[in-house]
C-alpha cells in the first residue's frame, strides 16, 4: 500500500513515519510538513492512503480529504488530529478512521491493518466476469476506461486492452456499481478516473478523450453537466 503522510508539527510527522514505516506492506511515497506539498505529491504520484492532520496553515486535512471525495480519487484517508469538532463532517467524506492525539502506536496500526483487510477484499470483489462464448475473461474493475456498446456487441477498453463481449450494457452496469463509472450515453459507460478532455460533438453531446488509449466515448451534455457538478 502506497502512503502519504502530512503533518505540519515536524514532531508528530516523525511519530508517524516511526510508527508506519515497519508495517511491511506499506510503501510510504511522501512525509510532509505542508499539506499544500501533499497536495502537488497526490497530483503527480498514486497513493492508497493519505494520513493526514487537520488543522494545517494554507490548506487543512480536511479540504484535502474533500478534493479527494470530489474528483473520486482512490485515496483512503486517516485523520490524526488533536480536534474533535471536524468527526461527523469527516465521516461525510468517507474518511477510513478518526484518530485523536495523543493517540498510542497500537491504535495507528489497528487501523492501517484494518485498512489493508478490506483492500484486499476488495481486490478479490474488484473484478468482474465477461462471457466471450464459451470462455470467461476476468476483468478488474479498476483497469477499465471505458465501455462502448455497437450493434450487438461491446467493447470493453482497458488498460491491458479491448475485451469484446455480447453482454449488454445495463447487464454491465448492474456490474459497476461504483462512484467511478457513469453511463455517459446509451452506447457508452466511462470511468471518470481516466478522462483527459471533453470536445464538442453534435448539438447536445461531446467526445470525451483518456488516458493512455486513441478511442474516444460519447457523452451526453446532461450527463456532463452532472460530472462537472458532481466531481469537479
Amino acid at each position: 500500500m502506497r502512503v502519504g503522510l502530512v503533518d505540519d508539527r515536524a514532531i508528530d510527522l516523525d511519530k508517524l513515519k516511526a510508527i508506519i514505516e515497519p508495517i511491511e506492506e506499506i510503501n510510504i511515497v511522501f512525509a510532509t510538513t505542508s499539506a499544500q506539498k501533499a497536495y502537488e505529491e497526490i497530483k503527480k504520484q498514486s497513493i492508497d492512503l493519505l494520513i493526514a492532520d487537520i488543522e494545517m496553515p494554507e490548506l487543512s486535512g480536511y479540504e484535502l480529504a474533500d478534493i479527494i471525495y470530489t474528483h473520486a480519487l482512490q485515496i483512503m484517508v486517516i485523520f490524526v488530529t488533536g480536534n474533535s469538532g471536524y468527526a461527523v463532517h469527516a465521516f461525510e467524506l468517507n474518511v477510513h478512521d478518526y484518530i485523536m492525539k495523543p493517540y498510542t502506536k497500537e491504535r495507528l496500526v489497528s487501523s492501517v491493518e484494518r485498512l489493508l483487510a478490506k483492500q484486499q477484499k476488495a481486490e478479490l470483489s474488484g473484478r468482474i466476469f465477461i462471457k466471450q462464448k464459451s470462455d470467461i475473461h476476468i476483468v478488474q474493475k479498476k483497469d477499465i476506461i471505458f465501455i462502448e456498446r455497437s450493434g450487438r456487441a461491446t467493447t470493453i477498453y482497458t488498460k491491458n486492452g479491448p475485451v469484446k463481449t455480447y453482454q449488454t450494457l445495463n447487464e454491465l452496469e448492474g456490474e459497476l456499481r461504483d462512484r467511478l463509472f457513469i453511463r455517459a450515453h446509451r452506447s457508452f459507460i466511462i470511468n471518470i478516473q481516466y478522462i483527459l478532455n471533453f470536445s464538442l460533438y453534435a448539438k447536445n453531446s461531446y467526445l470525451v478523450s483518456f488516458e493512455g488509449i486513441e478511442e474516444k466515448a460519447v457523452i451526453t451534455k446532461e450527463n456532463l453537466d452532472i460530472i462537472q457538478k458532481n466531481y469537479f
